[in-house]
Formats: C-alpha cells, structure tokens, sequence
C-alpha cells in the first residue's frame, strides 16, 4: 500500500512529523524500539491472562464498544482535522473515515453477545468391547491472544478501528503500531477507548519506524496473531518474521485493481465511478482502480469523460476551501509516482492530462491520464499509489478479462454493464476478493474484505473479521 518515509534524528531516534500539503513540520515522536514492544506486550499478556477485558460479560464489553463509537463520533471533527494535516487528504474526506469507523465499532460491538460455537450428538464405535458409545461434541470459540496491529499511513483512523474493533469484540488484548508517517491520531484513539471502559493495558500503542516496531512486533515470541495492512513487500517480511513462533498472520496488502466498463454501461455513472475509484486520496488506496479497461465503441467517450473529472478536481490541503483531494504522503512517494509517469512518457505512453507535480508547496501531484499504455508496462504491473489511471479499449469478454487477471495482485475489480447476466458472469471470473457491479467504493462493516494472490491473506469486516483474532476448541464428552 505504497512507499514510507520519515525523517529520523539519529541522535534522539525521534522522527518527525510533517505536513504533507505544506512540507513542514509538526510534531515528532519516540522511536519505542524493542525495549517498548517488550514493554507492551508484556502489559498486553498480563491484562490477558487476568482477564481485565476477556471476564467482563459479552454484554458489557459491548456496550463499552457503542460508547467507544459514540465518542468516536463526538470528536469526528477533532480526528478529522489531525488526520487531514497528517496525511494531507481533504478534511471532509477525513471526518467521512471517522465516522465510517464508529460505524465499524457498532457493528462489531454486535458481535460481542454472538459469539458461540456449535454442539453436535455422536455416536462412536470401537473400544476394547467393540460397544457403541455416545458422545457429545461441542466446539468453543475463544480469543487467540494478544494481536499485533500494524497499520498504514492512508487512512489512519479507519485501518486502526478495523483492527482494533474486532480484536476487542474476539476478546483480545492488542499492540497497536500506528505508521510512522501519522501517529497524531493513535492518542486520541486510546484516550476513547479508555474513556469508555476498555481497561488500561488492553490496547497498548507503541510508535515506531516499521523496521524497529514492526518488526520487533512481528517477531516477537508472546504475540498470537500479527495484523498487518500495508505493501505486499513488507508483508512478506512480516511472514518470515512470524515463523519463529508461527503466529497467525492476516495481511490487507498491495493492489492493482481493474474497471472493466462495457460498451452497454451507463456512462453518466460509470465515468464518474471509475474518477471516484481512481483518484480519491489522490490514488492512495489498495483498491483504487488504477487499470480502466473501456470496451472500443466507448473507448473515446470515456477517456474524455475521464479526463475532463481529472481536470475537475480540486487539489488542496486542511487550510484550503473546498477540496476534493489533497498531495500525496511524502517527497518520496511523490517522486516514485512522477518516475512511473516520465517511465511512460519515455516508452510513447500518452499523458492526456495531469503528468506533473503543481507548482505549490506540498508533494502535490496532477490527476493523471494515461492513454497507450501496453500491458507489459510496468506502469500496468505495479501498484502506484498515486493518482494515476491508464485507459486501455478491449474488443470482447475473453480479452478483457485475461488482462484484468493477469497481476500478482487480486485485491479489488469493478465492472460497469447494465447485461445483468454478463455482470455476474464476470463477477465469478474475475480474481478479486472484492468486485463491485455498477459501483465502485462502496463499502459496509458486515461485508468481508480480503484480497487474492499476493494481495493477502485472510478477510477483515463481517463476521469473518472477527473469526479472525479467534480460535476454535473441540470438546467431547462421553456419555
């Protein structure tokens, strides 16, 4: 999910804080290091093992979960403002990420009081009388431990609340590492949680660069389960790392997510969808459509259409007046996403609009078109994360989708067609764990989310989401 950067003073292992739309600085943390995990988990398998959160009643735990959401919600315009100056993305954009996540701890406050497993009567023959006996079977469902939260810079609010919400719901305790790049918000988070009555110690932050933190979190021998969303890169690090005590390991990773829109679709919602899948945060997002593949009737139609949204938009940081997205998250970033645009101008790609960073402080880049672009490119392969979308026309259903599929990635896919029969069709062939159908975006905390391929391993959201920071008992009883 796109390239770190902070700046680190070697001296004080402090790292700073900046503000994406304007370039300076404001604030620093404390690399923890180590010693912090260790500190950390520490808290986090003693409140554990006492049972500090696990032996309040199903009841109770989610009734403190509606209360985190409630306050959550009262201070939306406080989170939104810190994230919006720590990530750069538009402040109402950012306030929408909060509430979305008190939406997300209500939900899986339900599952608190639904949390059970199954009985079964068997009968078993064998023994040294050969006599059939009866048996009963049950399963219970218990917390796995303590989990290790890592999570992005994109979204700093919403990815932590997906971890933290179910984690708390499973009856787990927790070591969040927020990213490096936005840690102002992770307090905030804690001082909530707390106020509602999740005991201290259960969810324990700890900041940190991700080859410090992260790593030392991911290794560490006391951890159960690692959680991690970021770069399919790192989540192969996280793997090797967690093989020492095989801990289970669930990974949100990379994307390079395809938008197939049909001749027959509806345009006058189908470009404006594929603008809102491509550029929204600026591109900075695992399932942002970055490959819009335009059957040949509609191919003009839509590329005008797309490049007339991107010209549309309004770039912009906290402090200016109607925004619709902001600059991307670091100098870094911005020159990786310039060096695959001026890659493809030098290889006869056509930039039909955008291309270049804006004259104006910030790391602020121009929504970008790319038209000619081939699918050996790797322009095509890699995941940007950057508001950059290629537009290739296709003449039928087989060609497609043979190029929709062929990426490491399986994160996300839409498809616009008003052919009900071809939308579902191509629903179960395309290797996504998400497709939208006539929609792009769209999201609910009961709808798992996973990807496929190196995109992941297993789901968030829904009743999956929460099975995940569990495991499974088998007791049989003689009778």
């Amino acid at each position: 999910m796109g390239q770190i950067q902070a700046t680190i003073d070697t001296a004080t292992d402090t790292i700073a804080v900046f503000d994406p739309s304007t370039e300076l600085r404001i604030g620093e943390i404390a690399d923890g290091g180590e010693a912090a995990v260790d500190t950390a988990v520490a808290q986090a398998r003693e409140t554990f093992r006492s049972g500090a959160w696990l032996k309040k009643t199903p009841s109770e735990r989610s009734r403190i979960l509606y209360r985190a959401a409630d306050l959550l919600e009262q201070r939306a315009d406080e989170l939104g403002d810190i994230d919006s100056r720590n990530v750069g993305m538009a402040r109402g954009h950012a306030r929408n990420l909060v509430l979305a996540s008190a939406e997300q701890l209500r939900y899986n406050a339900g599952w608190c009081t639904k949390i059970y497993g199954k009985s079964s009567d068997m009968k078993m023959a064998g023994g040294i009388t050969g006599e059939t006996s009866d048996l009963l079977g049950y399963t219970l469902k218990e917390p796995v431990g303590v989990a290790g939260c890592i999570v992005p810079w994109n979204g700093p609010v919403l990815v932590a609340i997906t971890k933290l919400a179910p984690a708390l719901a499973a009856g787990c305790s927790i070591v969040l590492k927020p990213a490096e790049e936005t840690p102002l918000s992770a307090p905030v988070l804690g001082e909530i949680l707390i106020e509602a009555g999740v005991p201290e110690g259960v969810v324990n932050i700890v900041n940190g660069h991700g080859h410090t933190v992260g790593a030392a979190l991911a290794a560490h021998p006391d951890v159960d389960k690692i959680a991690f969303t970021g770069s399919t890169e790192v989540g192969k690090l996280i793997v090797q790392a967690a093989a020492g005590n095989l801990k289970k390991v669930m990974l949100e990773l990379g994307g390079k997510s395809p938008v197939l829109i049909y001749d027959d679709a509806d345009m006058s919602r189908a470009i404006p969808g594929a603008a809102l899948g491509a550029f929204i945060n600026s591109g900075q997002g695992c399932v942002c459509g970055s490959r819009v593949y335009a059957q040949r009737k509609s191919y003009d139609r839509v590329v005008e259409g797309l490049s007339k949204a991107a010209q549309a938009l309004r770039l912009g940081g906290p402090d200016d007046q109607n925004v619709d997205i902001g600059p991307l998250i670091s100098g870094r970033q911005m020159e990786r996403v310039l060096g695959f645009i001026e890659e493809g101008r030098r290889d006869g790609v056509e930039i039909v609009t955008g291309g270049h960073r804006l004259d104006r402080k910030g790391y602020f880049v121009a929504p970008t078109l790319l038209t000619g672009v081939r699918e050996d490119m790797r322009l095509m392969k890699e995941e940007i994360f950057g508001p950059v979308v290629a537009v290739i026309p296709f003449d039928d259903e087989e060609e497609v989708l043979s190029w929709a599929n062929d990426t490491v990635y399986g994160l996300a896919a839409a498809v616009w067609t008003q052919d009900i029969t071809r939308a579902h069709r191509v629903a179960k062939r395309l290797e996504a764990g998400t497709v939208w159908l006539n929609a792009q975006f769209a999201w609910d905390p009961a709808m798992p989310l996973g990807g496929y391929k190196q995109s992941g391993w297993g789901q968030e959201y829904g009743l999956e989401g929460v099975e995940a920071y569990m495991k499974t008992k088998s007791v049989y009883t003689g009778l």
